[in-house]
């Protein structure tokens, strides 16, 4: 997360507890304290239609505890009758009619005309791997590697099945969101991704790639791309960071056993 929006956040509730501010202008403090930790509190960026439903429920907690006691009740309405009865409170009042249907309109005007713009250069989608990279403090040999439990596949099938289970749990537990459940890229956050995530079950997506840059892939997420895989505007966070190394090469197991298919074979010539 980013520690300096949430420390500011945490400061202005900090700030309004101690003064006791009003319970109308409490939640309200609230519902957009939470709406900038979830827009611009986390370094992987949240889908917009995440964060629309999140702040969907937020609204609907909120209304029920401001509700939930006729003491509360008139605390959040006594503010507003004042607003709507009081004279010396024309003029807002009228600024806020105004106002409330005019950020909608602004708001719809603007997710209306959202300009298509093609990528300032070219993008290769499955950009070359590194020779090496380091996951954990250990180098891994991406040319020359390979899954270290696939062998297992032929000399101990039961533990075989034990990783390609890990992987499941693994899978299921955290890639789903994007991926889908069955892997076709159809998660429930499909929607607010762009680029959407990959079908794992098209033949001519892993089915063409090496484990070892799968590995790649997910250890080092979108952050870990080159320049040529751009312009990426990924969510796929670099997994080395919650993952550990077996549970990357157990869930790429799974992604292989599930959709039926075989990594591409290792090039003839490279080092051994």
């Amino acid at each position: 997360m980013k520690i300096l929006v949430v420390l500011a956040v945490a400061a202005v509730f900090g700030l309004l507890r101690f003064r006791r501010t009003n319970l109308l202008i409490w939640a309200g403090v609230w519902w957009v304290g939470i709406y900038v930790l979830l827009r611009f509190g986390f370094t992987a960026p949240i889908p917009s239609s995440v964060v629309s439903l999140y702040m969907g429920i937020i609204s609907i907690a909120i209304l029920a505890y401001v509700s939930s006691s006729q003491e509360r009740r008139e605390e959040v309405s006594r503010p507003l009758i004042r607003l709507m009865t009081e004279k010396r409170y024309t003029a807002l009042l009228g600024a806020t009619i105004v106002a409330i249907p005019a950020l909608a309109a602004a708001n719809v005007y603007v997710q209306m005309n959202v300009p298509l713009e093609p990528p300032f250069f070219p993008r290769t989608i499955h950009p070359a791997s590194p020779s090496e990279i380091t996951v954990h403090d250990k180098t891994i040999d991406l040319d020359a590697g390979e899954n270290p439990f696939r062998h297992l596949e032929t000399s101990n099938p039961a533990e075989f099945r034990t990783h390609v289970e890990n992987g499941r749990r693994i899978y299921y537990r955290n890639c789903v969101f994007c991926h889908g459940d069955t892997m076709a890229g159809n998660g429930m956050f499909v929607h607010g991704l762009d680029p959407i995530p990959t079908n794992f079950t098209d033949q001519g997506a892993i089915a063409m790639l090496r484990d070892t840059f799968l590995f790649w892939r997910i250890s080092k997420g979108g952050p870990g791309l080159p320049e040529e895989g751009g312009p990426w505007a990924t969510a796929m966070p670099a997994w080395e960071k919650f993952l550990k190394e077996e549970e990357i090469w157990d869930v790429i197991l799974f992604l292989y056993d599930f959709t039926g298919q075989k990594p591409r074979a290792k090039e003839e010539g490279a080092k051994e």
